[in-house]
């Protein structure tokens, strides 16, 4: 019976978009900070090539997390359901892409199969990146509320407003995508209820994603039905207020950074810098054959 249940509970399993108030010292940081280092924490992670400088981002993100006294499990929700999907591009990666162009050493080959120390490091390395960058996605959703984002997005990108680049249109694009993960996911969490009431079967084996994609299959129609009468339904509440862009438009809140914001920010881009100044040096694949040479000597 409870796993019945918790077949349908999407609302609850989905940690990345929701707002936990806890009145942190990470919640009251200027969301203007928390969107830069957000960003630049996503592009390091996808820049960086060692696992060392992984590790860094890993360790900050974490450390961030539990500034914010949000339970860490609640962030690890989303990264258990994904699991299966990371190990599986984890080991498309190993075994297809040998990279001996490199000046790669093999450390198992047998027929096609062919492992190097730049395959496996770059395979453990890819599942490191969605972790970073899922985690750091929490960690801003946890102490962002969408009101502080859309006003964060449109301040870093008014000064483009005077080439003509819509700032608040795409603010407000922003605000409204994220806000509606949590409604989407209520909203498919009631259709496979009402759908298992009518005598759908939702069940399947824990490790069998096939099959939980091929069930969710028929909940995409309804589902993509009713994020349109919600649209509708946005369309008609913004016209009734008169909305006509973002031209002319004042701001009810205005956002003030501190020291402690601005010390917040060198602190965050300083880990950055040290992980990407990691990435550059070849420590992994020391470190690594010599992890591998103790293992071949015990076994």
């Amino acid at each position: 019976m409870m796993r019945e249940k918790s077949e349908f509970e999407h609302l609850i399993k989905l940690s990345v978009g929701q707002y936990i108030p806890t009145g942190s010292v990470m919640h009251r940081l200027d969301p203007r900070i928390k969107v830069i280092m957000g960003a630049l924490l996503v592009l390091s992670a996808i820049i960086i090539g060692s696992l060392i400088s992984a590790l860094i981002l890993l360790a900050a993100v974490i450390f961030g997390l539990s500034l914010t006294r949000v339970q860490l499990k609640l962030a690890l929700a989303s990264l258990r359901h994904m699991a299966i999907f990371l190990v599986v591009l984890a080991l498309i990666q190993i075994f297809t892409i040998p990279q001996l162009h490199s000046g790669a050493s093999m450390l198992f080959q047998r027929g096609i199969l062919k492992i190097t120390d730049r395959s496996l490091i770059s395979g453990i390395l890819l599942i490191f990146r969605f972790v970073v960058i899922v985690l750091g996605l929490s960690l801003f959703s946890f102490s962002t509320s969408t009101t502080e984002l859309i006003h964060s997005i449109e301040h870093l990108l008014r000064p483009l407003q005077k080439i003509g680049f819509p700032a608040h249109e795409l603010a407000l694009t922003a605000h409204i995508s994220i806000r509606f993960i949590p409604i989407l996911a209520g909203e498919a969490e009631q259709l496979m209820k009402a759908q298992a009431s009518r005598g759908a079967d939702f069940a399947y084996r824990k490790w069998n994603f096939i099959r939980k994609i091929r069930k969710m299959l028929p909940l995409l129609v309804p589902l993509f039905v009713v994020s349109l009468k919600h649209a509708h339904n946005l369309i008609e509440a913004m016209e009734s207020r008169c909305y006509m862009g973002g031209k002319g438009r004042t701001s009810l809140i205005r956002l003030h950074a501190g020291l402690g914001d601005y010390l917040t920010l060198a602190v965050g881009c300083a880990v950055i810098a040290s992980a990407l100044l990691v990435s550059f040096a070849d420590i992994d694949r020391t470190a690594l054959e010599w992890v591998w040479k103790n293992i071949t000597i015990l076994f």
